[in-house]
């Protein structure tokens, strides 16, 4: 079995701890819980016949009081950045931690969720901007952890990159 790391990158409340509940366990709570440091989960997925287990490295969030430590980062294979749609402020955070990954470990698959598509009466991030990213290069996918929408095919697309890069 192929073992990767992943790291998930955002600013605080954007819902990385969600999404990963989402993933590993098909679950979503409404109660928000900061996540102090980092909390590893583990799910093993097969893409293409391979048998990959994903080490889910769930960071805090990054604010103007806390950042992600570079310490952190080192050994990951991809990263998911997390972006709140109904916070356009959570896009600049990604765009920090995104150089600070290329900086640490250079350039390794990444996707950008912009995540809580529930709540799309509140979405506040423009399809211009995202169009910008994704003819910049960026994998751009929208979800939503409450529901699950696109949450599986976006950790499931990432474990692609990984693989062929390795």
């Amino acid at each position: 079995m192929i073992q990767k790391k992943i790291c998930m990158l955002g600013s605080y409340a954007v819902g990385k701890t969600s999404l990963v509940r989402q993933f590993v366990t098909s679950k979503f709570s409404d109660q928000y819980l900061t996540t102090v440091g980092v909390k590893i989960d583990r799910k093993a997925v097969n893409i293409n016949g391979h048998d990959v287990r994903m080490m889910l490295w769930d960071l805090h969030g990054e604010d103007g009081y806390q950042q992600v430590h570079a310490s952190y980062l080192r050994g990951m294979a991809g990263y998911l950045l997390v972006a709140d749609g109904t916070r356009p402020e959570s896009m600049e955070t990604v765009h920090k931690l995104h150089q600070r990954a290329v900086e640490t470990v250079g350039s390794v698959p990444f996707i950008l969720l912009v995540n809580k598509l529930d709540l799309v009466d509140e979405w506040a991030i423009s399809d211009a901007s995202l169009d910008e990213l994704k003819s910049d290069g960026w994998n751009v996918q929208t979800t939503s952890a409450k529901t699950g929408e696109r949450v599986n095919e976006s950790f499931a697309e990432l474990a692609r990159q990984m693989l062929a890069v390795s």
